[in-house]
């Protein structure tokens, strides 16, 4: 019987660039956990989805609670945020667990993908909900469809920025001669598409960027982390599990959590790296457009439409 080692765990199962979230406060869990149940139990990556969407639940009931009961309840949110974030170590770890055994499925991926949606805007709803009940504040009726809206947002543009950028570096690829480009993109997940990569595959003998942005993605990239600092994963636990937390300013300040104040900085922090994102899209094109013009001009095999 085979037996996984938490190294082989890292180099079969960590992304190359993940959320900052992500390696430092769930790999860290998450990668010694999947070590010991895939030694250790026959759990599929479904039944984590599973378990993943109970946490979700028992998060979304746990932020409810102080609803019902006399008082702050501002334990209850405690627990709210502490079982979304273990909800999402389950969830990543179904994933971990199919590369690493090789038992993922087209069909599980979509599971996952739809488990991860639901319970992401239960929870939130149930925490923006439950509060304006508990203390009766119109803000927090006010930033829920915000924050609903701006996460549909940035799973609308993710893609489209992804789908742009294929196409040209295709594009790129058939009129230089070059072997189709697709076969090398890392996972399908828009959000591990590194805005700092702006140049389209095969840009010819264009310089590479320089200045502060270069040497901090790599930087970035050393430990893992991709330049896209506020993604969908942030935003997510900046909602679910930091500002639940910040109920205990209640214990020593008097106001009763700073639930809206972290909801408005998420929400502007997902809205100017979404802005980058687009900017720095904008830009490749404009370079992708000049190269094919120039392949043109140079009468290279440049394919109808391509300019």
């Amino acid at each position: 019987m085979t037996r996984f080692t938490l190294r082989q765990v890292k180099d079969e199962t960590y992304k190359v660039k993940d959320a900052w979230w992500t390696v430092y406060l769930v790999d860290p869990l998450a990668g010694r956990l999947v070590v010991w149940t895939a030694n250790r139990t026959a759990i599929t990556p479904n039944q984590l989805t599973a378990g993943a969407g109970v946490f979700g639940l028992l998060s979304a009931l746990a932020f409810l609670v102080p609803v019902f009961t006399v008082g702050s309840g501002w334990p209850w949110l405690l627990v709210g945020a502490l079982l979304f974030h273990l909800s999402f170590v389950l969830d990543c770890m179904d994933g971990k667990i199919a590369r690493l055994k090789g038992t993922g499925s087209l069909f599980g991926s979509w599971v996952d993908f739809v488990f991860d949606r639901i319970r992401f805007f239960g929870c939130v709803m149930a925490l923006l909900i439950g509060q304006w009940l508990a203390a009766g504040e119109v803000a927090y009726l006010i930033v829920a469809p915000v924050v609903v809206f701006f996460d549909l947002l940035r799973y609308l543009n993710g893609p489209q920025v992804a789908k742009t950028r294929r196409t040209m570096n295709q594009k790129l690829a058939e009129a230089e001669g070059r072997p189709d480009p697709a076969v090398q993109d890392s996972d399908g997940d828009p959000e591990n598409a590194d805005p700092g990569s702006s140049e389209p595959a095969g840009s010819g003998a264009a310089a590479r960027p320089t200045g502060l942005y270069p040497r901090v993605r790599t930087a970035l990239a050393r430990h893992r982390v991709r330049p896209h600092l506020f993604s969908g994963i942030e935003f997510e636990m900046f909602l679910c599990v930091v500002a639940p937390a910040t109920v205990l300013v209640s214990l020593f300040t008097p106001l009763n959590s700073l639930i809206i104040p972290v909801a408005v900085l998420s929400v502007l922090a997902l809205s100017f790296f979404e802005a980058v994102l687009v900017l720095r899209l904008w830009k490749d094109t404009r370079r992708f457009e000049s190269r094919m013009q120039a392949l043109a001009v140079s009468g290279g095999p440049v394919p109808d439409g391509g300019s």
